[in-house]
């Protein structure tokens, strides 16, 4: 894998304005959503078969995170926890890209043999945070 710091071409979509943008709002709807004490979304997943699903413990995680207790939203669900840690780390870059005019990072080149391995570590994360969230929540 080959990362590259460039300008952007003419035309070429600006990832970091879009995700940091939408990532922005979100965290507004959320804000808005538990500040207005609207109900809590329903799993339709847990409802069927009394199971958690991969994102069950994700809102409690989120609210844990922003609260900083972080070893609570860890526990909640591992996998939002680290994307809330990459999006966090993300958010900070593309402030920096769209704000203070950094250069931004792009993939050059990945390789057939690399894409296949980010496919399966990434299927395996999942796996695995389902794993335990089943055996961490077995009255769930």
């Amino acid at each position: 894998m080959q990362m590259i710091r460039r300008p952007l071409a003419p035309g070429e979509t600006n990832y970091e304005l879009i995700w940091l943008s939408v990532s922005s709002v979100g965290l507004v709807l959320a804000a808005s959503w538990l500040a207005l004490k609207l109900p809590w979304p329903i799993c339709l997943f847990h409802a069927l078969t009394g199971r958690p699903c991969l994102t069950c413990g994700a809102t409690r995680s989120a609210i844990a995170f922003f609260h900083a207790h972080f070893l609570a939203a860890f526990e909640w669900n591992p996998l939002a926890f680290l994307c809330y840690c990459g999006l966090s780390l993300f958010n900070v870059y593309a402030f920096q890209v769209v704000v203070l005019r950094a250069l931004p990072l792009r993939i050059a080149r990945l390789s057939a043999s690399e894409r296949k391995f980010f496919r399966h570590f990434f299927i395996g994360l999942l796996a695995l945070n389902w794993i335990y969230l089943l055996l961490a929540n077995p009255n769930l």
